[in-house]
């Protein structure tokens, strides 16, 4: 069993690459989750995880993130993504994760409106929020990429 995360940040990159897989690779280089191994988590933030925006996760470690990307192969089509962190005030918090065609506004201002959804049907009391978003204009294959990796 994996230990409860104790700390987080929220960050996001776009990038290019070579390949579909490779621009998807390079954005998690620029996002600073490059060298872990990510672990795909659904939306919830564990009481009393603490945001730490300046948070070094050992190479090679196996991370817990939530995350939204979208990668594009047409030049010229504007992608974005993005990531927000919703808190209450006593207890746990919501992540939600969103990306598709779109600017960095409306990704964020459609991140905005999940949180607030998700803290309205738990009947929570949303108290601050966090977002992190990228916009990419795609040269050749280009990926946006938002997370909020946790960690111990």
């Amino acid at each position: 069993m994996l230990p409860t995360p104790k700390k987080f940040f929220v960050t996001s990159a776009g990038a290019e690459g070579h390949s579909k897989l490779t621009a998807f690779d390079n954005a998690l280089l620029k996002a600073r989750i490059g060298n872990v191994n990510l672990l795909r988590v659904s939306s919830i933030l564990p009481p009393g995880c603490v945001y730490d925006p300046d948070l070094v996760i050992p190479e090679g470690s196996l991370v817990p993130v939530a995350y939204g990307s979208i990668v594009s192969d047409v030049p010229g089509e504007t992608i974005s993504a993005a990531v927000g962190v919703g808190f209450s005030e006593d207890t746990f918090g919501v992540i939600m994760e969103y990306s598709g065609k779109c600017t960095a506004e409306e990704a964020k201002e459609a991140i905005r409106q999940m949180v607030a959804e998700a803290f309205a049907t738990r009947k929570m009391n949303l108290v601050d929020m966090k977002v992190a978003v990228t916009q990419h204009k795609v040269e050749k294959i280009g990926c946006a990429f938002a997370a909020v990796p946790l960690w111990y």
